[in-house]
């Protein structure tokens, strides 16, 4: 890269940081990713459908395709099951058949496919650079100092950590390690209720947004109950004192898209559409969460829809494309689904798995040739593999 000033030329070298973002490194303890090698196919080929159909017929039984909600629609065509990170990856882990795993989602659930499969199938993700933003935000070395801050202030042992099935195969598996478990937003209330039976403060990983929800409004805890830890100040921002008096240490993290729903979008939509029903992901800040009208995972948002009523009208404040597959499934039901927020919001990182990323992977496969494998460490795998399994045995 080079800079000119008025005076003379300066040739400047891009720090890794700057690489990394300009998709020219790759960082394997990091979710930022790289542009697959390869030529992928144009976006406007008219032939991709039958490229995408015949690749996966040659590849046959070899093949799995997992499709997360959030993913395009172009992908889930393809898809042999959607659903959420945590279903997938049991699906696939449930098809031992399979060689390869092709799963059309971001880094973590790959990972978390790589750690419940066998060490027979080979896990792909389509392209390297569909991360996410609020798994990035809670990184090994920064949750091992946070311990150290949680030790010095002597609440350590008596702290059990839980992490959101949104998180790095790193932050499993110190949750392992820990002795905590994993949760997802539909059991997070059960994996709370477990950890406080083990000791008498929690800090819930990466999401705040879902820890303090699941606090507050399912189990009666106060918002004066719940801090913030923030792992960019000395101590998490807090003093001793504040973690000693806490229940429920928060991890300063959230979810880009979820986040950006505001009190303001959920008066604006009722203005909008009288009688309108409000139904939020737990990801959403506290404040839209008390005033919606209905609280679920992604899973609880589709089985709500099904069951309503025809005429009955829906705002929903989840990821754009699962809103707008919903729209289009239940329009003939005469039920009215839109987005929360007037200014429409995709997932940038699941939207990098796009229809050529998918041509180009099954292609690949398909002339056996393993393109963007996902592997997890053994010794991390195995202590990830501990707290999701303390999951798997809640009641």
């Amino acid at each position: 890269m080079r800079v000119v000033t008025t005076a003379q030329p300066l040739d400047v070298q891009p720090t890794p940081l700057a690489l990394l973002l300009l998709g020219r490194e790759a960082d394997p303890k990091s979710e930022r990713g790289v542009e697959c090698p390869g030529d992928l196919p144009s976006p406007s080929d008219p032939d991709l459908v039958a490229r995408a159909r015949a690749a996966k017929e040659k590849l046959g039984d070899k093949v799995f395709i997992l499709g997360h909600h959030y993913q395009r629609d172009e992908v889930i065509e393809f898809a042999d099951v959607t659903g959420d990170s945590f279903k997938l990856a049991r699906d696939a882990a449930a098809k031992p058949e399979a060689e390869y795993i092709v799963f059309c989602g971001v880094h973590f659930m790959a990972e978390s496919a790589d750690i419940l499969t066998s060490d027979d199938q080979k896990v792909v993700l389509p392209d390297l650079a569909a991360g996410c933003s609020m798994a990035d935000m809670a990184t090994a070395e920064q949750v091992a100092e946070c311990w150290d801050v949680l030790t010095e202030a002597g609440i350590a042992d008596i702290t059990v950590p839980v992490s959101y099935m949104n998180s790095s195969a790193d932050i499993k598996a110190f949750t392992g390690k820990h002795g905590g478990t994993i949760c997802t937003s539909s059991n997070a209330k059960k994996a709370l209720e477990w950890a406080f039976e083990q000791g008498e403060k929690i800090l819930f990983l990466p999401d705040q947004h879902l820890g303090r929800n699941t606090a507050v409004r399912d189990m009666g805890l106060s918002l004066d109950d719940c801090v913030v830890y923030n792992p960019h100040k000395p101590g998490g921002g807090l003093t001793a004192e504040q973690l000693r008096n806490a229940k429920m240490i928060l991890w300063r993290g959230h979810c880009s898209v979820h986040g950006r729903f505001s009190l303001d979008s959920v008066n604006d939509v009722r203005e909008r559409i009288p009688g309108v029903n409000v139904l939020v992901h737990p990801e959403c800040k506290h404040e839209v969460v008390a005033a919606a009208d209905y609280v679920g995972s992604t899973e609880y948002i589709i089985k709500a829809l099904e069951a309503a009523p025809a005429g009955s009208k829906w705002a929903i404040g989840t990821e754009l494309n699962l809103v707008k597959r919903l729209a289009n499934r239940f329009a003939a039901e005469d039920k009215e689904v839109v987005f929360l927020d007037k200014t429409v919001c995709f997932c940038s990182t699941m939207n990098r798995i796009d229809l050529p990323h998918l041509v180009w992977t099954l292609e690949s496969l398909a002339e056996g040739n393993l393109v963007n494998q996902i592997r997890v460490d053994k010794e991390t795998e195995s202590f990830a593999k501990l707290a999701l399994e303390r999951m798997l045995a809640l009641p």
